[in-house]
């Protein structure tokens, strides 16, 4: 007999595993009651079995009119609350509740486990749902009778798949019908032999279905697993234990507030959200406190609802039915992420006794004494409570959660923190060796935490601190030729998945670089020289800053906002201005609003920077420039007319704003900054379909290898070498401006609570021995010291062994850096752009590219150790040789034809808008007839110029793009209409 490959021998294999392994009952169609969308059968028997005494006092076993009355209101409240409030609260019914679902029992709790026994998990074939016709769901899974879990199946075989499955859910069901109403179901699955989606809310075609793959090569789909690739459903997730894990710990109803309504969401956890908590759980139960774990997940990859699951579920982690942790710290630069965790913590536990968000240091220490379950707190804070904890928490266990480790672990504040969880902070009646041994263990790990960072984009260092060593497949450490260790993360979900899975944008798909063209002009009369090693960068800093630059920037933006982004996302779409500094932001704040009140615009730009700035004069916050409060920034910018938000340094990490759609790039970025700021646009909404990047500054090449660092997976290659550290530490002490004895006494004051006036007077005599350096011995000198003061603030949180040597200096060049006076070397900045002036500026679009990565993993260098420093060596030469060899690269554009345009250009506005045809169809006609006789009006002006200006009249009868990258006749022809039928918006910046 030939093999089954039809859709029905799938639905077979899948719905016999189903009651044949998972234990599951079958059910049949005559068990379904379709008036109610329940199978009311097996809701009874449940009900009989677990509440009689309720059954019988409500005489629903014996009396069909109480049964109806029953069902009826059991129905209504579905409707209302939801399945996953009446599963875990229970269903009021008259002066009685009925409990229609038993939680899982606790280790050892035997009564619990018999009562969790009699929920009734049973599994439906071809369920007919409706009364309306005769439609059927291939799969439908009930708990208590209730529906829990649709399923539609396709079948490559038969050449449908699960896009099919997906249409079908969204033109053949009607959400009208009980079993589709919101809530009434947790989850609607589309399947076939390869993939998996899901959705919690049918809505027809506007139904959001989401994968609920396992990944494949860091990127979309599953992996081939010797059977059906998607057999992990019915195998791992339609099972008794994990489906009610599902119910108890993660399913949920969001409510937020949109537009001043209620807007509702039912939550269900993506496989790799199920994935990575319940990896580390098990990590956690079977390794014990006291370990480190890295989590790389890619934004969209639903990392706040990752990291509130994995909280709430370590508070209840047991081995042996004792907890292994008395609390969880969740450590975030996000305020917003405090919100977040409370509202999911909140549907899973009584919040007020078990949750507390800490503003400052004492009301950490408060709940932590309180023994609060979980705890959020801004890392800025962590490092402030060593000072108001006490040795009593070392008796504890803490599960300590970082969001994004990268930007919260740098080696002084991870010491802190350290020392505050073990309790190992120094007390003042102990010996000065028992404080330099406390403050070295402090650094370490503490043995009572176990930490659980979260990054997207770990650095070497966060690889090396918290990332798994790399085994083979017989558990065996890959080690490189020097016999150093390689570090990976404990589980991935990578940038190229959540691309190809459609939870975030791809930002480098539209990616404009912009060139820029410098005239400079040289104001002294006398010939100066200069160091011509740094002066290209100075000249350009100055020209990328300067008030001329800084308008022609912002008339590209505004009209580039104008055309091509403000209708976007249905008219709702932002953008975003990144500035390099407070001065520039407020530069751009004013030119921006300046564009839009020349254009009497409606709009309104945001500006976003941190404490306050001496403005020409003027003392700025950034709430004096908005007009409203600093904490109102995000919500704000969401609501009419705000639609540019210009930043300093703020909100290029951490902030999801769906309807920021463009960024307008004025800053240099590298790295992990270039991924983090760019990557504010990728969240995904409703009908925004791309984004758009236009870059002043940059280089495609360079922001090409920063995102590769992080598209997939990233492994480090070796560990850092600590020899290095007494490399340095001979290059510090051949200056010979302190000594041994200098180190002793001088940590011994500081530690010791000694006077103040000692510990000033032995610091001074070494800053005087440091004054008689030369300048290449004092460069050399701090470069060195604070290489070795970071490196092994580092260094001292991972080193397997304890030195008391390094600690005491490291403690010594702290204080004694301090001291020292600021280096003076001799710039060219202010000699330089004394002497100049920027005559012209021009940016010019280049080719929109689509920067393609390279489908690699990434490998990172071990954290250098350099101990070289490098003197500059002046290289002087004539200001005007430095101007010539700077227009060489910068300058070559042809100046002398541009003001010839822009006058050109500017006559034919005027022309158009006066001629009477178009003053006569804007005052009597419609839009298209206005268009038609701006059309007519601005070719005939075009004409006109051909004698003078033949590259203008070529321009706009030709193919030839303008600056913003669109047809020159179409762009012309778009903004004199927009200009004389709506609003006057021609720009300055032609």
């Amino acid at each position: 007999m030939a093999t089954d490959i039809s859709e029905k021998g799938f639905e077979k294999i899948i719905v016999d595993w189903i009651v044949e392994k998972n234990f599951f009952e079958l059910g049949k169609n005559e068990d379904f009651n379709k008036n109610y969308a329940f199978d009311d059968g097996r809701l009874f028997r449940y009900l009989e079995d677990t509440q009689p005494q309720l059954v019988k006092e409500f005489h629903l076993n014996e009396s069909e009119i109480e049964r109806k009355k029953f069902l009826d209101k059991l129905d209504s409240k579905l409707s209302d609350d939801g399945i996953i409030s009446i599963f875990r609260n229970g269903f009021k019914y008259r002066h009685g509740t009925f409990e229609l679902y038993q939680n899982t029992p606790s280790e050892g709790n035997e009564t619990a486990g018999e009562m969790y026994a009699k929920n009734i998990f049973s599994v439906t074939r071809q369920l007919h749902y409706t009364p309306r016709n005769n439609n059927s769901l291939d799969i439908v899974i009930f708990l208590n009778g209730l529906p829990l879990i649709t399923i539609e199946l396709k079948n490559n075989f038969t050449r449908q798949n699960v896009h099919d499955a997906i249409h079908q859910y969204m033109t053949d069901r009607n959400a009208t019908d009980k079993i589709f109403n919101f809530k009434r179901c947790l989850v609607h699955f589309a399947v076939d032999d390869e993939e998996i989606y899901f959705c919690t809310k049918l809505a027809g075609k506007s139904s959001f279905f989401m994968p609920f793959n396992k990944g494949y090569n860091d990127g979309a789909g599953n992996p081939p697993n010797g059977g059906i690739k998607t057999d992990y459903l019915w195998k791992n997730i339609l099972t008794k234990s994990e489906l009610s894990d599902i119910l108890e710990n993660y399913a949920q109803i969001v409510i937020e507030k949109e537009n001043r309504q209620k807007k509702y969401t039912q939550i269900f956890p993506r496989y790799h959200q199920l994935k990575v908590v319940e990896k580390l759980l098990t990590l956690a139960k079977n390794e014990g406190v006291g370990e480190r774990y890295l989590i790389q997940h890619s934004a969209g990859s639903g990392k706040s609802n990752s990291i509130a699951w994995l909280a709430h579920k370590l508070v209840k982690l047991q081995k042996y039915g004792k907890k292994i942790f008395d609390s969880v710290i969740v450590v975030t630069d996000r305020i917003n992420l405090d919100k977040q965790i409370k509202n999911t913590i909140g549907q899973f536990m009584q919040i007020n006794s078990a949750y507390g968000w800490a503003k400052s240091s004492s009301e950490l220490g408060n709940l932590l004494e309180q023994g609060k379950s979980i705890i959020i707190t801004i890392v800025h804070k962590f490092q402030e409570v060593a000072k108001n904890i006490d040795e009593s928490h070392k008796n504890k266990n803490f599960a300590i959660i970082i969001d994004e480790a990268h930007s919260s672990q740098n080696g002084s504040l991870a010491a802190k923190m350290n020392q505050v969880i073990s309790g190992s902070n120094p007390d003042a009646e102990e010996e000065i060796e028992d404080k330099i041994n406390a403050i070295i263990e402090g650094k370490k790990s503490a043995k009572n935490a176990s930490y659980f960072a979260f990054t997207a984009t770990p650095k070497n260092k966060t690889l090396e601190l918290f990332g798994k060593i790399l085994i083979d497949e017989n558990g065996q450490e890959i080690l490189n030729e020097d016999g150093t260790r390689k570090y990976i993360p404990h589980d991935v979900y990578s940038m190229k998945q959540a691309i190809e899975e459609g939870f975030i944008l791809d930002v480098l798909k539209n990616y404009t670089p912009y060139k820029s063209y410098y005239h400079i002009v040289k104001t002294s009369v006398e010939e100066k020289f200069f160091d011509k090693k740094n002066a290209n960068k100075i000249l350009r800093r100055y020209a990328d800053k300067h008030e001329l630059a800084i308008s022609e920037k912002a008339g590209i933006m505004v009209e580039h906002f104008y055309n091509n982004v403000r209708m976007k996302i249905k008219g709702k779409a932002r953008a975003m201005i990144v500035t390099d500094g407070i001065k520039n932001a407020i530069d751009y704040f004013f030119a921006i609003q300046n564009e839009f009140a020349e254009r009497k615009s409606q709009y309104k730009a945001v500006i976003a920077f941190s404490g306050e700035y001496d403005y020409h004069g003027k003392i700025y916050t950034e709430a004096t420039l908005n007009n409203f409060p600093s904490s109102k920034i995000e919500e704000t910018f969401r609501e009419e007319p705000y639609r540019i938000l210009i930043v300093a340094d703020k909100f290029q990490t951490g902030y999801d704003e769906p309807l920021l759609q463009t960024m307008y790039v004025d800053k240099k970025l590298f790295d992990i900054k270039a991924v983090q700021t760019l990557s504010r646009l990728n969240r995904r909404a409703a009908y925004k379909n791309d984004t758009c990047v236009l870059d002043f500054v940059n280089e495609p090449n360079e922001i090409k290898k920063s995102f590769e660092r992080y598209y997939k997976s990233t492994t480090l290659s070796g560990e850092t070498d600590l020899n290095r550290l007494n490399e340095l530490i001979e290059n510090i002490l051949s200056v010979e401006i302190f000594s041994d004895d200098d180190i002793e006494n001088a940590v011994k004051i500081y530690l010791c609570d000694g006077e103040r006036t000692e510990l000033e007077s032995l610091l001074n005599r070494c800053v005087e021995k440091y004054r008689l350096l030369d300048d290449d011995d004092k460069l050399e000198f701090k470069s060195t010291a604070k290489t070795f003061i970071r490196t092994y603030n580092f260094l001292s949180t991972i080193m397997p062994c304890s030195s008391s040597v390094w600690e005491k200096l490291s403690i010594f060049l702290t204080l004694l850096m301090k001291k020292l006076p600021t280096l003076k070397m001799e710039s060219n900045e202010d000699g330089i752009i004394k002497n100049v002036n920027l005559e012209n500026y021009r940016a010019v679009a280049l080719e929109t590219l689509s920067i393609a990565l390279e489908n690699e993993n990434s490998i990172l260098k071990p954290t250098s150790v350099s101990t070289a420093v490098s003197v500059p060596v002046p290289e002087p030469d004539s200001l005007t040789h430095i101007l010539n060899e700077f227009h060489k690269l910068f300058g070559d554009f042809q100046w002398a034809q541009q003001p010839t345009t822009d006058t050109q250009i500017k006559n034919i506005f005027d022309q158009a808008r006066e001629d009477s045809r178009v003053k006569n169809a804007i005052e009597n006609s419609d839009e298209q007839n206005v268009r038609n006789e701006i059309n007519r009006a601005v070719g005939e002006a075009v004409t006109l110029t051909f004698d003078n200006n033949g590259e203008l009249y070529m321009a706009y009868y030709g193919d030839t793009k303008n600056k913003f990258g669109q047809k020159f006749k179409t762009w012309l022809n778009n903004i004199i209409f927009q200009s004389s039928y709506s609003a006057p918006i021609i720009s300055k910046q032609i």
